[in-house]
């Protein structure tokens, strides 16, 4: 499933975050390409070594490299889908705040469960499990525009609740299996739950007052 965009909403403002935020992982990555594996063992983080004050910065740097195009362009659909609405109703600044440390929860909660890993983490996923979480919170019932592959390429309108409370689960039982299980996965669980339940919880917290999250489209269709 590739959710594409929100049926029911329009942002109020151009999302300049949130083309910001996909336009400086697209940058980060080129340079990843430009610079190969040492760019990676120095900017990833690294459970084992993120209380270092380099280890620290790492946090953050991480969250703007990928480990290969399909990563990058499935984080940045992803993103896109559901960032320009938390943008609109949260504000350019504090989304961008939320954004950041919705990337550090997502790192803090991978550190937790294995802190004496070695091995590099990378990825705006976290950052953006943060952004959905916020999502299913301010935008229940809204309807995505979702693209599937299974028989047929065919596309559907999910409503939010599904789509992303399935995904979430997803990564919950997935996360809790390799914990539970001595075969590593290349895929870090936790951080995309840390991320999310940060996301959910902030959510109201970041929302301006006065915000509506958008004007809705379709209204008083079924």
């Amino acid at each position: 499933m590739i959710p594409l965009k929100d049926e029911d909403r329009r942002p109020r403002q151009v999302p300049v975050v949130t083309i910001i935020i996909i336009f400086v992982n697209l940058i980060v990555f080129l340079v990843e390409l430009a610079e190969g594996s040492k760019f990676v063992e120095r900017w990833a983080m690294v459970p084992l070594y993120a209380a270092s004050p380099h280890g620290f910065l790492t946090v953050f740097t991480s969250m703007f490299m990928h480990a290969g195009w399909t990563h990058l362009l499935g984080n940045m659909v992803f993103l896109w889908a559901f960032g320009p609405e938390i943008e609109d109703a949260m504000g350019r600044g504090r989304y961008l705040a939320f954004y950041l440390l919705g990337g550090i929860a997502a790192s803090v909660a991978q550190i937790a469960v294995n802190p004496s890993s070695n091995v590099p983490n990378l990825g705006a996923s976290g950052a953006i499990a943060a952004v959905m979480g916020a999502f299913i919170v301010t935008y229940l019932t809204d309807r995505i525009k979702t693209l599937f592959f299974f028989w047929l390429v065919t596309v559907r309108e999910v409503p939010a609740i599904i789509l992303i409370g399935v995904w979430f689960l997803l990564q919950l039982l997935n996360g809790t299996g390799s914990l539970m299980s001595n075969h590593p996965t290349s895929v870090a669980y936790m951080a995309h739950v840390g991320g999310f339940l940060f996301g959910a919880i902030a959510a109201r917290i970041f929302e301006r007052s006065s915000s509506a999250g958008g004007y809705q489209t379709n209204q008083g269709l079924t």
